[in-house]
């Protein structure tokens, strides 16, 4: 039966796919139809230790990529906080009213038992707003990095909640963990030393597994909770990112084996697909809970109402909060059932309304620019630029270098958009004109004054999405000048001609070009050192 598991699986994962909707929800499906066939949970207990695989590994790679400084912002701490706390006040009467109502998955619960279920209900979907922002090329713009930031606040709290449901008493030893930090010197040089290939794989399962998740479970702790702060320790290192990116992999193939898991709990009823249909017609409370609370942190409602819809969908951490307290029969086992299907019906809806959400924003402009508080948040005005000739994207070296080459002709006329706030810093302390903007993301050119002069763009980000996206930006504001690019691979050069970019440079043929040409300069040096130092020798000779 196990090639059949494999192929119904990648089956409905295709399928959905095909139509723009995270492949989870064919996992979910798949899960379903494998239960028809009279597969259940327990005829696969590798599925399930494969499943809590996946979920530590998610929980390290969030860890990896967390920056702690992002979440002690009042937009993501307070912001979190505070939706949580806003969504059980209202889930929690609006699910025992339906049980008055007589709904009979709801009839009978406990309020211990209707706040676990709000609890669950308050989280968004991590998978799918990266998912989402990635697409939109917005991982870097102010309000992916909001969602993002309070998306990994509200995985901390399923964390804690995880961890506080495994109900033993740590031992004493746990108490030990608090010198790990001390151990970051010597995890930081073995990191150091495992290059870049399969020892990296393995350096970061062990880090998850071994030093993460085994480690605190021998001590008590929640295995998932070792990982996510091992990940956290590992997340200042350079190649943390790289770390993850190699992790990836494993980590989708792992959850796949959770998912399903969740459809094999059972088949849903028509009543549970209702209720489930039901808590989704909900969740448009939630996004004008967010874009209430982000607005009233300052931000532009143009950036809270981004965020917002990014956030507007049920979790895959509340499936996990859910799997955790039917197995401890803390709630029905059908509720594992009703929430996988009101996650993957909210992600149906959720795909096109972030696909049209720029759209829906101008239509709506009028109404919610009343809701911004002023003055707005320092990273969310607009962005001043001057009147330069000369428009940089990307201050990396680069652009740095181009940036020195046209100071010699035009001091004074040029200006670099950088998207890292310390590089930004850097080139300003060196005395170049940069301010910090991400020209990838939409964001940025709705904040950025108009240049009337500009005579000329120079398009040196690392990523050819990123250039061809500030291309198809500068159409739109009816630039005339000139475009140029540097580009890493022929067939973006082709795509970016397409486009209307004037001049395009090869990385590697110019860096090519340039290495031959100071080698052939150094010949030349040697060589006429040589002629210099022969002639020297003859008049030596011919004086004595």
């Amino acid at each position: 039966m196990e090639p059949a598991i494999l192929i119904i699986t990648l089956a409905c994962g295709m399928l959905v796919s095909r139509v723009g909707l995270p492949p989870l929800i064919g996992y979910l499906v798949a899960g379903f139809v494998l239960f028809l066939f009279g597969i259940d949970e327990s005829s696969l207990p590798l599925l399930e230790q494969l499943a809590e695989l996946g979920v530590t590994l998610l929980l390290f790679a969030i860890g990896l990529k967390l920056d702690i400084k992002s979440l002690f912002k009042a937009e993501v701490w307070a912001g979190s906080s505070l939706h949580l706390m806003g969504s059980m006040i209202f889930f929690i009467p609006l699910l025992k009213l339906l049980g008055m109502l007589g709904l009979e998955q709801l009839t009978g619960l406990e309020f211990n038992q209707l706040a676990l279920l709000a609890f669950a209900l308050s989280f968004s979907s991590t998978i799918f707003a990266v998912k989402i922002l990635e697409d939109k090329g917005d991982m870097q713009s102010l309000y992916g990095r909001v969602a993002i930031g309070i998306l990994i606040m509200q995985d901390i709290f399923a964390v804690a909640f995880l961890t506080i449901s495994k109900g033993d008493i740590p031992s004493v030893w746990a108490f030990g963990l608090l010198l790990l930090p001390l151990a970051k010197p010597l995890i930081y040089r073995a990191f150091d030393r495992v290059g870049h290939g399969e020892l990296l794989v393995l350096f970061g399962l062990v880090m998850a597994l071994v030093l993460g998740a085994w480690l605190f479970e021998v001590v008590g702790l929640k295995p998932d909770l070792g990982a996510l702060i091992i990940g956290i320790l590992l997340a200042g290192h350079p190649k943390s990112s790289e770390l993850a990116k190699s992790l990836f992999y494993f980590k989708e193939l792992f959850l796949v084996a959770f998912f399903l898991t969740v459809g094999l709990n059972g088949l849903p009823s028509f009543s549970d697909i209702g209720l489930a249909t039901l808590l989704v017609v909900i969740v448009p409370i939630k996004m004008l809970l967010f874009l209430y609370l982000l607005t009233h942190f300052k931000l532009r409602s143009r950036t809270a109402l981004m965020s917002s819809f990014s956030l507007g969908n049920y979790s895959e951490f509340g499936l996990i909060v859910a799997a955790v307290a039917t197995s401890k029969g803390w709630l029905p086992s059908q509720w594992m059932v009703i929430l996988a299907v009101a996650l993957s019906i909210s992600f149906l809806f959720a795909a096109p309304l972030n696909a049209a959400s720029s759209r829906l924003y101008q239509k709506l402009q009028g109404r919610l620019i009343k809701l911004e508080r002023h003055p707005l948040h320092p990273e969310d005005r607009p962005i001043p630029v001057g009147n330069p000739r000369f428009l940089i994207l990307g201050m990396g070296r680069i652009g740095s270098g181009a940036y020195d080459e046209l100071k010699a002709n035009f001091d004074g006329e040029i200006l670099g958009i950088e998207h890292k706030q310390d590089l930004a810093d850097f080139h300003q302390s060196e005395g170049r004109n940069v301010v910090q903007g991400d020209a990838s993301d939409t964001d940025f050119w709705e904040k950025l004054d108009r240049a009337p002069n500009l005579e000329l763009v120079l398009l040196a980000m690392p990523h050819h999405i990123g250039n061809q996206f500030a291309v198809e930006q500068l159409k739109r504001l009816n630039y005339q000048g000139k475009l140029s690019a540097i580009v890493q691979y022929s067939d973006d050069a082709q795509s970016l001609r397409e486009s209307g970019v004037h001049s395009i440079y090869n990385l590697y043929e110019a860096a090519g070009a340039g290495f031959v040409e100071h080698v052939v300069k150094d010949l030349l040096a040697d060589s006429q050192t040589k002629e210099e130092d022969t002639s020297e020798v003859v008049e030596v000779k011919q004086q004595g």
